[in-house]
């Protein structure tokens, strides 16, 4: 019997409006069994088709009698996608024909006003989203584990070194404190990186916009975005190739300042009797197969590798951007760019091990600093602050003392004080200053004391103890900002995506938005 082409299409609606039911059930089952689904382009692509079906039904830009069907496809789609080892698309040319088989032709009125350009745009920038806090979380966590140490050694002086040198004696503390304050930057780049990515492309077509009015504020707020990408070409053509690459300039900070720490430590393990070194065993250290004295740094020299393995991952962004016209999709891989990410998290992730096996040997750091001169300066320093000698005359003095020593193999602690007088005398003859040392015995001795050094500066910012208190508090302050930073901003997310949940549920019920609610989504 020949069916005419109305009855037909009346027809097919019915069936969808039975099936609608056992579809509602499946979406409901797996909303409340999957409380973390996997946030990858399919996830994204899922959400988008939700929020277009709720914004577009409320605002009557779908027949209302087509609405329940296209919702039970798109749901049937996005549980199917999370069932185990199932294929889950991450374009929209793939995710689309899952939809169409799932609720006929009728459910591609959803991308009117919409491009796999502005969709694929919308889904890296929330991946990419994603990855960056889960970046913060673990620069937030070895920052913590820095501080910690810092805290534990702030009386524990050491050699530091400038031009790969010993230079001055240094609260090791202080100088870990040194390295927190470049992770705060990074933390900080990171924050700012954010929010140049946390903007929805969705809506822009494929690079002027559309005639179909798709409201692009409610889907930017249902997609847990902080606004719009506002120029329509800059959306998928400019900014979508800027995120990978800047993201890319943060993680090289990361590891950067990862592989600069790394490597300070190597110069030390090095020596023959270091004052630092790692606990033995696991990963930290490994037996050399041919030679047993050697105790391998492992964990140093896969952390540094680490390091310059992100470096290189960091690049890639760059030399795909460089030299093509805008818009091309050379940088834009949503895998390489996670991959970026996910390098610089292994790296901090290894550099905290690294801080948590570290073993400092304060009484052979002290044994370093006594027996090479880098308390040399404040011989220079003290005599100017004290005796108003000019600082080039008292830094040759110092240099003089230092070049006399090492001729005759002498250390801080067994340099003749007449030596120094004599030396003192030559370098001042023929000034206006006093021709005598103007230091006792006891205060050359005490001038050239590591510890007394540490204790007397005055420099804000320095290693003495109310410094040190002070910075430990404030990087603690900076810690505990950006965890609050990190959930403020996963919460934002996620209250959007169980806002959008329950909207979208609603539809499938067949429920109308409550009075006034569209209007203050709109």
């Amino acid at each position: 019997m020949k069916t005419e082409p109305g009855i037909r299409h009346n027809v097919t609606r019915m069936l969808r409006y039975l099936a609608l039911g056992g579809a509602m059930a499946c979406y409901a089952s797996f909303a409340s069994a999957q409380d973390a689904p996997e946030r990858d382009a399919f996830f994204w692509l899922g959400e988008m088709n939700k929020a277009t079906a709720v914004i577009n039904s409320e605002e009557g830009l779908l027949e209302a009698e087509m609405v329940p069907g296209i919702a039970a496809a798109i749901a049937q789609v996005i549980e199917e996608g999370n069932q185990p080892d199932a294929d889950r698309p991450s374009t929209v040319i793939t995710f689309e024909p899952l939809l169409i088989e799932a609720g006929s032709i009728d459910v591609t009125l959803l991308h009117a006003g919409r491009s796999s350009q502005d969709m694929h745009a919308t889904y890296r920038a929330a991946i990419l989203r994603d990855g960056l806090l889960s970046l913060a979380d673990q620069l937030n966590a070895t920052a913590t584990t820095l501080v910690d140490l810092a805290e534990r050694h702030k009386d524990t002086i050491v050699p530091n070194y400038t031009n790969g040198v010993a230079a001055q004696p240094n609260s090791f503390g202080h100088y870990l404190l040194g390295h927190a304050a470049g992770f705060s930057r990074d933390a900080q780049r990171i924050r700012e990186a954010y929010a140049r990515i946390d903007r929805s492309a969705m809506g822009t077509t494929v690079l002027n916009g559309t005639s179909w009015p798709l409201n692009r504020e409610r889907m930017s707020d249902y997609l847990g975005f902080a606004g719009l990408v506002d120029n329509a070409y800059d959306a998928s053509q400019i900014s979508s190739m800027d995120h990978p690459v800047e993201v890319g300039q943060v993680v090289t900070s990361i590891a950067l300042h990862s592989g600069n720490f790394v490597e300070d430590i190597m110069t030390q393990y090095a020596q023959t009797k270091p004052w630092i070194l790692l606990e033995e065993g696991g990963e930290n250290t490994y037996v050399s197969s041919a030679m047993p004295q050697k105790r391998n740094p492992g964990l140093l020299n896969n952390t540094r590798s680490d390091a310059s393995q992100t470096i290189a991952l960091a690049m890639g962004p760059v030399w795909q951007t460089h030299n093509i016209t805008p818009g091309m999709p050379d940088p834009k891989g949503v895998g390489d760019n996670s991959a970026i990410v996910d390098a610089g998290i292994n790296t901090l992730d290894r550099l905290d091990k690294v801080l948590k096996a570290l073993v400092i040997n304060p009484e052979r750091a002290l044994e370093e600093l006594n027996s090479d001169w880098t308390a040399s300066q404040e011989l220079a320093d003290l005599l100017m602050r004290d005796h108003g000698l000019p600082f080039r005359e008292g830094h040759h003095f110092a240099s003089e003392i230092v070049t006399y020593a090492r001729s005759n193999d002498l250390g801080p602690l067994d340099f003749p004080y007449a030596e120094a007088q004599r030396i003192y005398a030559e370098t001042v003859e023929g000034t206006d200053h006093p021709q005598e040392l103007p230091l006792s015995e006891e205060q050359f001795r005490a001038t050239l004391d590591p510890v007394a050094i540490i204790k007397a500066r005055a420099t804000t910012g320095g290693p003495q103890p109310a410094e040190m208190d002070r910075m430990i508090a404030a990087a603690r302050e900076d810690i505990a900002a950006q965890e609050a930073w990190i959930g403020e901003r996963r919460a934002h997310i996620d209250d959007a995506l169980a806002k959008l949940d329950q909207d979208f549920q609603a539809l499938l019920n067949g429920e109308a938005a409550p009075e006034g609610e569209e209007e203050a989504n709109q």
